[in-house]
């Protein structure tokens, strides 16, 4: 028993770890994401939105097979970097964004996420 919530507590720690996820389309179609701090933790999804979710399922599970295998797991090299930003937006803009997420089932946070990805991803096409 005693393993078991140290494997757990294990595994929320590194769940809860700002590691960086990629996101680069797919030559097949749709989107491919990986996790460069976890080598082999890659998943796939026909849209950002979707292959964003579907991440961290696919993080989870090699989260918990390298901590079954004793496994030694690398941790996000991020000293400067928290992966939280508070924003102040007006309140017409979040109710836009609320109402969005709540359309398309997901949370405000992945979509933001996503809407921010998109942005950034169209930025680097122009340089």
């Amino acid at each position: 028993m005693e393993d078991k919530i140290s494997t757990e507590k294990k595994l929320d720690y590194y769940m809860s770890l700002p590691y960086e996820i990629t996101v680069t389309p797919s030559p097949e179609g749709g989107y491919v994401a990986t996790i460069p701090d976890l080598p082999g933790c890659i998943t796939q999804g026909d849209t950002r939105l979707e292959v964003l979710e579907m991440i961290e399922d696919a993080k989870l599970c090699w989260l918990k097979a390298a901590l079954d295998l004793g496994q030694s797991i690398d941790e996000p090299d991020w000293d400067l970097y928290n992966g939280k930003l508070n924003l102040r937006i007006p309140k017409s803009l979040h109710k836009k964004l609320a109402e969005s997420a709540k359309r398309e089932g997901v949370k405000l946070n992945q979509l933001v996420i996503y809407l921010m990805a998109s942005g950034i991803g169209e930025q680097e096409k122009n340089f």
